[in-house]
C-alpha cells in the first residue's frame, strides 16, 4: 500500500532515502530548512567563487549508481565522477609529502622512501585488512534493531580484534611514526579518534583500494543537484525554506510534522535526516520519549567539531605541490587528539585538511584565481570555548601557517573569505553540541549500540544520516538509506 512519507532534511541520507522510497511507489515529500538542498553538503557561492561545504571524498561510487538504477535512470546522465590520482597528498609537519594512491607499486615506493622497513609491514597490514573489509562492509546496509543482531556478528568482531583501536591495529604492522599516521587517520573523516575508534575502520584503506577515491565534476554540489533533480523527476516534492518545528506524536506513533510557520503536515511515516540527538531533543516533546531522554542524549560521547575557512584568492597556487586533497599533519598526533577529544581545549597547534578543487576544476573560481577551504578538527561545544573571541586568533594562526609554508603572500591575495565554527554546526545545521559527525564511532556506540534506523520510540519514525547505523561518511550515510528503504518496504 502506498504510504505518504515525509523526509526531514535533504542531505545525502535524506535525498537517497527519498529517491529510493519514491521509486518504490510511495508519495514522498522532503522538507528542508535551507534555501537549497544538501544539508552539510551545502554549496557556498560568493563573487564568482564556489565552495563545497560538505564531504569531498567520494568512495564506493557504485552506491550512487545503485540509487539511479533503483529509480530506473542512469547516473551518468546526471553527473560525472572521475578518479583522483593520487587520492591524497599527506604532509609531515616538516613539509615532506607522501603521495597516497591506489597504485600498489607507487604506494610501496612512497613507503620505501619514508621507511624501508615498513614495506613488508604494509603488505601484512593490507592482508589483515581484507577480512575486516569483507566482514565489515556488508554490515553497512544491514539494520541492527535487536540485540540478537549484534550477537550474530560478535564472534566475527572478536576474531577481527574490533575491540582494539585503529591506531593500535595499524601499529602492529607499521613502525615509522608518520607511516602509522598515514594509515590510521581515516576515523577522523567520520568524527572519530584513531586512538579510540574500532580497528574495524582500518578497512577504509582497503575500501579505497577496492573502488578508488573519486570526485564529481563540478564538485560535491553537482551530486546534490543531480540527486534533487532525480527526486523531482520521479515525482518527489522538495520543499525548500521550510523548517520543521516539531515531529507530532499520538500514542507510540508519529503522525506528521508541524512547520515553523505553524502549518501541520500529516504523514504515515516520517524519515529524519536531521541529527538524531537534535531530532529527539528539539523536535519531539520530552513527554513522548521513554528511551532517548535528555539525560541519555547528554551522556552520549559526541564527535569533535570543525573550524573551516573558505578562501578565494586573486592569484593561483598551482605549482604542483598542492593537489585536490591535502592533509597536513601537525608535529603532535596523539597529544593533539587528546586535547580535542579528552581535554577539550583549543590547542595552539593543529592538523589541517586542505581541499583545493580549483587546481584542476576551473569552474570553482574566476580566471586567475583559486578557491579552497582549510579545515581543522576542534572540540565540540561541550568544551565551552567562546568562539566569538577565539575564531579570529585561530583563523590568523592558520593563515600565517599556510602563508609561511605552502601559500606565499596568502594574506595579501584573499578576496573572499568565510569561516564556520562549532556554533555554525549547532545553529545552522542542527548538530547537537556542534558535533559535526554526530556521536563518535566507538565500538560501544556502533551497530546495535548506535541509534537505530527504525526508532526505538516510535515504530513509524526512521533515521538516515550520520547519527544512525552505520555512521558518518558518504558510504555509511548512503547505506542508512538502503536500510530505511528495506525496513519500510514497497508501496
Amino acid at each position: 500500500m502506498q504510504k505518504h512519507i515525509i523526509v526531514v532534511g535533504s542531505g545525502f541520507g535524506g535525498l537517497s532515502a527519498a529517491i529510493r522510497l519514491a521509486a518504490m511507489g510511495h508519495r514522498v515529500e522532503i522538507y528542508e530548512k535551507a534555501d537549497k538542498p544538501g544539508g552539510k553538503a551545502y554549496v557556498i557561492e560568493r563573487d564568482g567563487f564556489r565552495f563545497d561545504a560538505g564531504p569531498t571524498v567520494i568512495t564506493a561510487p557504485f552506491m550512487f549508481d545503485d540509487i539511479w538504477q533503483a529509480a530506473g535512470k542512469r547516473r551518468e546522465d546526471y553527473f560525472e565522477l572521475r578518479p583522483c590520482t593520487p587520492y591524497y597528498r599527506l604532509f609531515t609537519h616538516e613539509g615532506r609529502h607522501f603521495s597516497y594512491s591506489g597504485n600498489v607499486e607507487q604506494l610501496e615506493s612512497e613507503i620505501q622512501r619514508f621507511s624501508p622497513r615498513d614495506v613488508e609491514g604494509y603488505r601484512r597490514f593490507i592482508a589483515e585488512t581484507k577480512p575486516i573489509f569483507e566482514t565489515g562492509f556488508p554490515m553497512t546496509d544491514k539494520p541492527f534493531l535487536k540485540m540478537t543482531d549484534m550477537l550474530k556478528v560478535a564472534p566475527d568482531l572478536i576474531k577481527l580484534k574490533a575491540y582494539i583501536s585503529t591506531y593500535s591495529f595499524v601499529s602492529q604492522f607499521l613502525k615509522d611514526d608518520y607511516i602509522r599516521r598515514f594509515f590510521s587517520f581515516h576515523p577522523l573523516f567520520i568524527g572519530g579518534n584513531p586512538f579510540d575508534a574500532s580497528s574495524i575502520y582500518a578497512m577504509v584503506h582497503y575500501l579505497e583500494r577496492e573502488w578508488g577515491v573519486h570526485y564529481a565534476v563540478g564538485g560535491t554540489g553537482a551530486i546534490i543537484a543531480a540527486m534533487a533533480k532525480l527526486f523531482t523527476d520521479i515525482g518527489g516534492i522538495l520543499h525548500l525554506n521550510t523548517p520543521v518545528k516539531e515531529i507530532m506524536v499520538e500514542g507510540r506513533k508519529v503522525t506528521g510534522v508541524r512547520l515553523e510557520n505553524g502549518e501541520v503536515r500529516r504523514a504515515d511515516i516520517v524519515v529524519s535526516n536531521a541529527d538524531v540527538a537534535y531530532t529527539y531533543h528539539y523536535l519531539i516533546n520530552p513527554m513522548h520519549r521513554r528511551h532517548y531522554t535528555d539525560r541519555k542524549l547528554q551522556r552520549t560521547k559526541y564527535s569533535m567539531s570543525l573550524f573551516v575557512l573558505y578562501i578565494g584568492t586573486n592569484r593561483r597556487y598551482n605549482d604542483g605541490r598542492l593537489i585536490r586533497h591535502n592533509i597536513i599533519f601537525g608535529e603532535r598526533y596523539k597529544g593533539l587528539l587528546n586535547d580535542i577529544f579528552y581535554k577539550q581545549k583549543l590547542a595552539k597547534d593543529f592538523s589541517l585538511y586542505l581541499y583545493m578543487p580549483s587546481v584542476e576544476d576551473r569552474s570553482f573560481a574566476p580566471e586567475g584565481c583559486e578557491s579552497f577551504y582549510v579545515l581543522s578538527p576542534v572540540p565540540n561545544l561541550g568544551a565551552g570555548i567562546d568562539w566569538t573571541k577565539q575564531a579570529k586568533p585561530y583563523r590568523d594562526a592558520i593563515i600565517e601557517f599556510l602563508e609561511d609554508r605552502y601559500m606565499p603572500d596568502l594574506s595579501k591575495h584573499i578576496v573572499v573569505e568565510k569561516h564556520v565554527d562549532p556554533m555554525h554546526f549547532a545553529r545552522k545545521q542542527n548538530a547537537y553540541m556542534g558535533a559535526s559527525f554526530a556521536s563518535q564511532p566507538l565500538l560501544t556506540q556502533s551497530a546495535w549500540f548506535r541509534p537505530h534506523n527504525q526508532s526505538e520510540e516510535f515504530s513509524n519514525l526512521y533515521f538516515v544520516g550520520a547519527g544512525t547505523h552505520p555512521g558518518a561518511g558518504v558510504p555509511g550515510v548512503l547505506g542508512s538509506a538502503v536500510i530505511a528503504q528495506n525496513l519500510i518496504g514497497p508501496a
